[in-house]
């Protein structure tokens, strides 16, 4: 209603002016007689107000369709009762805004689709290199060996977080549910990273409140988000703190696996983003190695996986970065 008035609200003051300046005319040229004057503004009036009935009636569910969002975006396909020619024109206007739209999406998803392809072979691709690179390295003397070796690590983590970055578009397609033991992906995950551990002279402690904790997880990646809440707490103390905490207890029937350092910490107006993409805030201007997408993948594939992810931080005192297994998911041997 409000949108058919607006429309007609120029209607209505034309024709109102217009009879205004006829009974002018007829004022000025003499004519006194007020009741016939009368009557015709009322007929003016009351053919004007017919009119907008009609038109308003007949066109109710045009207006409507108009004045109310779309709940998607299929519905701007639906065609008007009203045979009215806007109508019409409205309708072939929206079918060829959507047929437009669609081929302009299917197109950037081809592209897309072919950018993210090209992304998985060139990871592929450049892992034999890295390997060949390593194993050539260990045959040099220190400690050219050592230095050449921590840099193929480097680069190998960060061609796991592109791999695992493509993943996440199809993870439905890439995860498979079983039970999982936490303290055997605690020790493989450090078994994998002893020469950073080493390099970074920063080493993990495992408190263990319960044995045998399991849960139904994926555990590959499982073994990525624990791999990438590892290497944040360690690349983050290292030079403040020589040691950094994994924990696994239960609370409230809920399995917890934490991560706990004694590094710089995050600053309050960084907690609420670190979690967005390629978000690196203040720490990652001081630690130029941060890509802003580690924690990123983690949220992601954590919540995708029905995994709860909790952070708690002090600045100065460290980080505390916490997966949160459901009572559901935590089926722990009693």
């Amino acid at each position: 209603m409000k949108l058919f008035a607006r429309e007609h609200a120029l209607l209505i003051a034309v024709q109102t002016v217009q009879l205004f300046v006829v009974l002018s005319i007829y004022w000025l040229d003499g004519y006194r007689s007020i009741l016939p004057a009368l009557y015709a503004a009322f007929l003016g009036f009351f053919f004007l107000a017919c009119y907008l009935s009609y038109h308003y009636v007949s066109r109710r569910r045009f207006y409507k369709r108009l004045g109310e969002p779309l709940g998607s975006l299929d519905d701007s396909l639906q065609r008007s009762e009203e045979q009215a020619p806007v109508s019409a024109a409205l309708d072939r206007l929206l079918r060829d805004q959507y047929r437009l739209y669609k081929n302009q999406i299917k197109t950037l998803e081809q592209q897309q689709e072919q950018h993210l392809k090209f992304m998985d072979q060139w990871v592929h691709q450049m892992k034999t290199p890295l390997s060949v690179i390593e194993l050539t390295a260990k045959n040099l003397d220190e400690p050219d060996s050592s230095n050449i070796r921590e840099e193929t690590e480097r680069m190998q983590t960060g061609l796991n977080t592109i791999l695992y970055m493509a993943r996440l578009r199809a993870i439905e397609q890439d995860f498979y549910i079983k039970p999982v033991l936490l303290s055997r992906i605690v020790h493989e995950v450090n078994n994998e990273n002893k020469r950073f551990y080493i390099r970074s002279q920063v080493y993990p402690k495992l408190v263990e409140e319960k044995q045998g904790i399991t849960v139904e997880t994926d555990e590959k990646w499982l073994f990525f988000m624990l791999s990438q809440l590892i290497h944040n707490a360690v690349k983050y103390s290292s030079g403040t703190s020589d040691s950094i905490v994994v924990s696994i207890c239960e609370k409230a029937g809920e399995a917890v696996l934490e991560v706990k350092d004694f590094g710089v910490g995050i600053p309050e107006t960084d907690k609420k983003r670190v979690f967005d993409p390629f978000y690196t805030g203040e720490n990652g201007r001081i630690f130029r190695e941060s890509t802003g997408m580690g924690l990123y993948v983690t949220k992601e594939a954590a919540l995708y996986l029905g995994h709860r992810i909790e952070l708690e931080s002090e600045v100065g005192r460290g980080t505390a970065i916490r997966l949160i297994f459901s009572r559901s998911q935590n089926i722990t041997p009693l």
